[in-house]
């Protein structure tokens, strides 16, 4: 899996695929064995205001995180939205894991709307 930024209109899948393509239709919901993912949405506030070497090392940062995670499934960086998409299979702390990394690396990222299951 491959983080690609992209400035357009429409959302970028992490593969291959063309621009206008909306993220519900792209993002996957179940794995290959059928077994429902979940996904969580981080912001990061002025992303797109940013000199391009910045956009780049940022999707590099978060590139590095996720790769080093078996469970993710799907990565999406939106530059129009500044809204980065991680789509992964369901694990207890999971959400919470990957987002405190990714802050690690980029401190301005914001988790968007997550609540734990079971609450």
């Amino acid at each position: 899996m491959k983080i690609r930024p992209y400035a357009s209109t429409a959302p970028t899948q992490v593969a291959s695929r063309e621009p206008g393509q909306p993220l519900w239709q792209i993002a996957p919901t179940r794995d290959r064995a059928g077994r429902r993912l979940t996904d969580f949405m981080m912001l990061i506030p002025r992303l797109r205001e940013r000199p391009r070497s910045e956009v780049e090392r940022t999707a590099r940062e978060i590139q590095a995180v996720l790769s080093l995670h078996q469970d993710v499934v799907f990565a999406d960086l939106n530059l129009k939205l500044n809204l980065l998409w991680v789509s992964l299979r369901p694990r207890p702390g999971a959400i919470a894991e990957l987002a405190a990394a990714i802050r690690l690396r980029v401190p301005e990222a914001v988790l968007v709307a997550h609540q734990p299951l079971g609450l």
